[in-house]
């Protein structure tokens, strides 16, 4: 599954946060994985912000200035995907197809315009790759 989130980070980690519930609860460990896929140039200029942050403020502690964004870091998120792969056995259709649907029907996931692609689905390996490329 693919969910646009725009530049909405606080909205993305939200919707993380949720399914690190969900896969705690219903005890989806190796079935539910989730990876962000940022664009490149938002990185780099989050890294750049970041980076700019910590020398400005190194008469700070390292702990303070580690732990709290810089704001200038907030406002250049950049676009940000968040993929979502669900992997059960062939005979737990009915457990994948209860879980895409309990996502699927979350309003935080509706307004992020999902896209759910399968493994018979032609687009199938070029997500799988980029999945896989996202480490």
């Amino acid at each position: 599954m693919l969910f646009d989130f725009g530049e909405d980070e606080e909205k993305a980690q939200l919707a993380r946060h949720k399914l690190e519930g969900w896969k705690q609860a219903f005890r989806l460990d190796k079935k539910l994985q989730v990876k962000f896929d940022r664009d490149e140039n938002a990185e780099a200029e989050l890294a750049d912000a970041a980076d700019e942050s910590e020398q400005s403020d190194k008469a700070k502690s390292k702990a303070r200035s580690k732990s709290k964004p810089s704001d200038e870091a907030a406002a250049k998120n950049g676009h940000i995907k968040l993929l979502v792969r669900l992997y059960f056995s062939a005979y737990e259709k009915l457990s994948e197809q209860r879980s895409l649907d309990r996502i699927l029907a979350d309003d935080l996931f509706k307004s992020s315009e999902p896209k759910v692609v399968r493994g018979t689905d032609k687009d199938f390996p070029d997500v799988d790759k980029q999945f896989e490329a996202l480490g």
